[in-house]
């Protein structure tokens, strides 16, 4: 069943009989498609699909002014785009035939199925909200420019790829189906979801809840909430954070750590917007957005069995992955920049003028915790800053702290080291000349840097550096 319960573009339903419309109008409703636009005279429909977007379109096909049959094709023509889906209390074959050869997209007879009219139409909807996503994909693709670059104002960057992030999240923001942020910690996934809530033009709230050590009870009284007595001490109902979501957006982090009994509730919200609260048997619908984030290889939970391989697939719709700091980093000097601002800001200090050297120390440096630790790292020196200069101390202490010790990523002695794909080794001599060579390059020059990297002094770089080769 598809994850779509009341689309953005609405429904129209053509049938010239008023009690019809009328019945028609009241079952989608029951089944949560709720933007419904009715239309009793046939020949304003051409009127209605030139100047408004619909989902799809149900019609009827006996109709005196202007039959379906007739209204079909030009429907077909005009805008292929939207499916069209006969309505009909006539079943005759070539009538069939006919209206499927002309690009009707299903054919049903009236007295209609009511669980079968759902699912077609939650088919057809399906199938448009394909064809607008691949539109709006492929003007992503042919554009370099951000429509809503508001949107994005939190996140300092100017790498070219992040941009290019930020493109595909204004092309899926309108999407009904989820996005899946990953990256490393600290990299800004939650920034991301919230850029994607903010484009999306939703009038909900934008929810956070981080799933990292829930355990299945927990995970579901806090998004699913409960009703009074669902459990020892539940005295009132209690709203869970997907319905204080509403219309909005529910952001879930750390996906990749549920376990397996919340991961099959999940997929249930995913696939027919509904959820049970804890203590009741009566589903309750939703319309919010589902954004999800992890800093975990989801491909390797799935091969494990930790985590469903349905759940994988119905997440990944729409995936965004944020580079870590240390792929992009022409972003550095802007973020250092952007932190020693907000820091000085924060600790009622003049900003303080960063030396050029720490870029290129910066640059070295792997960032493990990513921006949240670029942030933490200027935080602490400005913090410790008397100067107009900013020191740079506090980070060089900071980098030789969280620096690997010695060794500790040589290999393990099973022919997977730095050196296994080498039929021959270098001679020590060779090594400290690419060694040195590698430093420099990395420090751009600054020996100070490059000293620092190699763990001596600079005097006896310069001396490495100035004795005659061998």
């Amino acid at each position: 069943m598809s994850n779509i319960v009341s689309p953005d573009m609405p429904v129209l339903v053509v049938d010239d009989d008023a009690g019809a419309l009328k019945s028609t109008e009241r079952l989608l409703v029951s089944a949560g498609i709720t933007n419904v636009h009715p239309c009793q005279d046939p020949r304003m429909v051409p009127e209605l699909l030139q100047t408004k977007d619909f989902s799809l379109v149900l019609l009827d096909l006996c109709m005196p002014r202007l039959s379906g049959e007739d209204l079909l094709p030009s429907i077909v023509t005009a805008h292929p785009e939207v499916p069209i889906i006969i309505v009909t209390g006539y079943n005759e074959v070539e009538t069939v035939v006919r209206c499927m050869k002309a690009g009707a997209y299903d054919y049903l007879v009236k007295p209609v199925d009511r669980g079968r009219l759902i699912s077609v139409l939650r088919r057809a909807i399906e199938l448009r909200y394909l064809r607008r996503e691949v539109e709006i994909l492929r003007d992503h693709n042919d554009s370099n420019s951000l429509k809503s670059p508001e949107a994005f104002s939190h996140i300092v960057t100017g790498n070219a790829a992040m941009h290019a992030i930020f493109r595909y999240c204004e092309s899926v923001s309108k999407s009904l189906w989820p996005v899946l942020v990953t990256g490393e910690t600290g990299v800004g996934k939650e920034l991301i979801a919230r850029a994607i809530h903010t484009l999306s033009g939703r009038t909900g709230a934008f929810v956070a809840v981080n799933a990292a050590g829930l355990d299945d009870a927990v995970f579901s009284d806090t998004l699913f909430g409960h009703v009074r007595g669902a459990y020892t001490g539940a005295e009132e109902f209690r709203k869970g954070l997907i319905e204080q979501a509403g219309a909005g957006t529910l952001f879930l982090d750390e996906i990749g750590d549920l376990p397996h009994t919340s991961q099959v509730k999940l997929l249930r919200v995913i696939q027919e917007h509904e959820f049970y609260p804890l203590g009741s048997d009566v589903a309750k619908k939703t319309d919010a957005r589902l954004v999800f984030a992890t800093n975990t290889d989801l491909d390797a939970l799935q091969a494990s069995g930790h985590f469903r391989r349905d759940l994988y697939q119905r997440l990944k719709t729409h995936h965004v992955h944020v580079p870590p700091l240390r792929k992009r980093p022409d972003d550095i000097p802007l973020l250092v920049n952007h932190f020693l601002e907000r820091a000085a800001t924060a600790l009622h200090k003049k900003k303080p003028s960063p030396p050029k050297e720490l870029y290129t120390l910066l640059a070295t440096y792997m960032f493990p915790g990513n921006v949240r630790e670029l942030e933490s790292m200027v935080s602490d020196a400005v913090a410790n800053h008397e100067s107009h200069m900013l020191s740079m101390a506090a980070f060089e202490a900071r980098i030789a702290r969280d620096r690997p010790a010695d060794g500790a990523s040589m290999g393990n002695g099973n022919g997977n080291g730095p050196y296994a794909c080498l039929e021959s080794l270098p001679t020590l001599a060779q090594s400290n000349e690419l060694l040195i060579a590698e430093a420099m390059r990395r420090a751009e020059g600054n020996q100070t840097l490059a000293a620092r990297l190699l763990g001596i002094s600079r005097p006896a770089l310069n001396r490495r550096i100035n004795e005659p080769k061998r």
